[in-house]
C-alpha cells in the first residue's frame, strides 16, 4: 500500500482485520471473465452514466462517518434507494464499510435491489475477497481510491475488478493521486472535494484538477455538492456525472432535493 494519513491508516487496518476474518470462513473463487475494460454496452454502471451523461446523479446512501457519526436512527435506507429511482438518479452509490461508516454488502444487496438502478460499491478495497463480495452482492461498479496504492497495486486492482465483471471509479484527490493512471486505460475516474487525510471539503477541488484528468474517462466529481448551481459550475468545467450524499441524507425532502440536483 501506498503511504496514507492517520485516519485512512485505521480504516484500513480495521478493514485488514475484518477480511482476514473472513478469509478464515470463506473460499474466494477465480474470477470469472477476462480482463477486458467495462464499456456502456456490457455495464449497466457505465450505460447509466452515459445515458445521462453530463447530468448524471450518482445518489448515496450511507449510514454514517466518522463526521457525521451514526445515522443509523434518522436514514431508512431501502426507502431512501427507492426514492433516489423514483426521482431521476442515473445510479445508486452504497457505502459498505461498516466499522467507521456502518454499512455491509447485505446493506448494498438491499438497496440495489430496492431500486433498481445501477450499484457502485464503496468500499476501502484491501482484498480481493471484496471485489468478490460487491459482484455476489450485484453491484457494478466498485471504488479504489487511489491514496491507498502503489500505481502497480491500483492496476492490479483495476484489472481484477473487470474480471468480475465491475467498473473501476478511480478516486483521486490531488496530482500525486494522478500519476497512477499514466500510462492506464480508465472507465471513470472521480475527484473527491473531501480531503480523507483532512475531512476538509473544497467543491472547487474539481474544477482545478479537471484539466489533469484522463480525456476518455467517464469524470465524476465527489463530495461537498450542495445545490444546483454547484452542479452547474461542475458541468461547465466538463464533468459528467456527480457523487452526492450528504446533502440528500440530511434533506428533509430527499425527492424534492434530487429533482433540484437533477434539474427537473
Amino acid at each position: 500500500m501506498a503511504d496514507i494519513a492517520d485516519i485512512l491508516k485505521k480504516i484500513v487496518q480495521q478493514r485488514s482485520v475484518r477480511l482476514a476474518e473472513g478469509r478464515a470462513t470463506q473460499t474466494l473463487t477465480e474470477p470469472p471473465r477476462h480482463p477486458e475494460s467495462q464499456t456502456p454496452e456490457t455495464n449497466r454502471f457505465l450505460r447509466a452514466l452515459s445515458e445521462k451523461r453530463g447530468s448524471a446523479v450518482i445518489a448515496e446512501i450511507k449510514m454514517g462517518s466518522p463526521s457525521l457519526g451514526s445515522l443509523v436512527d434518522r436514514i431508512e435506507p431501502l426507502r431512501q434507494a427507492k426514492t433516489y429511482a423514483d426521482h431521476g438518479a442515473a445510479a445508486l452509490s452504497v457505502v459498505v464499510e461498516p466499522d467507521f461508516f456502518y454499512g455491509s454488502y447485505e446493506l448494498l444487496a438491499a438497496c440495489t435491489k430496492a431500486s433498481g438502478l445501477p450499484s457502485i460499491a464503496k468500499d476501502f478495497i484491501v482484498d480481493p475477497l471484496q471485489l468478490h463480495w460487491a459482484r455476489r452482492a450485484g453491484a457494478s461498479a466498485v471504488l479504489l481510491i487511489a491514496a491507498l496504492y502503489t500505481r502497480q497495486e491500483l492496476a492490479q486492482y483495476a484489472r481484477l475488478a473487470r474480471c468480475y465483471g465491475l467498473a473501476p471509479l478511480i478516486e483521486t484527490h490531488d496530482p500525486e493521486d494522478l500519476t497512477k493512471l499514466e500510462g492506464g486505460a480508465w472507465e471513470m475516474v472521480g475527484v473527491n472535494n473531501r480531503d480523507l487525510r483532512t475531512f476538509r471539503v473544497e467543491i472547487t477541488n474539481s474544477q482545478a484538477m479537471m484539466p489533469s484528468l484522463p480525456a476518455d474517462a467517464f469524470k465524476v466529481s465527489e463530495s461537498g455538492i450542495h445545490s444546483r448551481q454547484d452542479i452547474e459550475l461542475l458541468q461547465a468545467s466538463g464533468f459528467d456525472a456527480y457523487l452526492i450524499g450528504e446533502a440528500l441524507l440530511l434533506a428533509d425532502d430527499p425527492a424534492a432535493k434530487l429533482r433540484e440536483f437533477c434539474g427537473q
